[in-house]
């Protein structure tokens, strides 16, 4: 009797332990802002299943061809490595986290730091909006800008993102 009541005791301390460890964790945020904070999680496989389906029949179709034509396990593996990553962004959820000093943006195999003061222009369009380094458009800011997607809060990060580029010019004129 003593041994059964040993292990409970142990396996109450366990739970115990981890139910400590988890309280601490999640009340403890990343990151202590004074100022404004914008956060949101974008997953667009989620938003559409008809285009998931047809995407992953796609990627499914173009793999077994490459089988095929290849009989290859090796370059099977390999393409369906390469289709999932070039579409990361759209199966894999992202995280953004737009604060008074940064821009947080957290993928599945990445986090981005960037700060405002890196940006001087931005432009919206149906899904996301582009913050550019350059002042005026140029052909590069696709290569150097961010993009951040909307998720059912497209005015909200607009109107975030605008004040933060004016007050960052502000700056920059003192």
């Amino acid at each position: 009797m003593t041994d059964k009541r040993e292990k409970e005791q142990l396996s109450l301390d366990l739970n115990s332990a981890a139910k400590k460890y988890s309280e601490v964790s999640t009340a403890q945020p990343e990151n202590d802002y004074d100022g404004p904070v914008l956060e949101w999680v974008c997953h667009p496989a989620k938003r559409n299943r008809m285009v998931t389906t047809a995407v992953t029949v796609f990627i499914a179709v173009i793999i077994f061809v490459v089988y095929f034509l290849t009989y290859s396990v090796f370059f099977t593996i390999l393409g369906f490595v390469i289709m999932t990553a070039s579409l990361a962004a759209f199966y894999f959820p992202t995280s953004y986290r737009l604060t008074e000093n940064e821009i947080i943006i957290k993928t599945t195999m990445q986090k981005l730091h960037k700060k405002w003061s890196q940006y001087r222009s931005f432009y919206p369009d149906k899904n996301g909006i582009l913050l550019s380094p350059f002042v005026r458009p140029s052909r590069l800011e696709n290569f150097r800008g961010t993009y951040i997607r909307f998720w059912d809060n497209r005015e909200e990060v607009i109107s975030f993102v605008k004040t933060m580029i004016e007050k960052n010019r502000e700056s920059e004129k003192i």
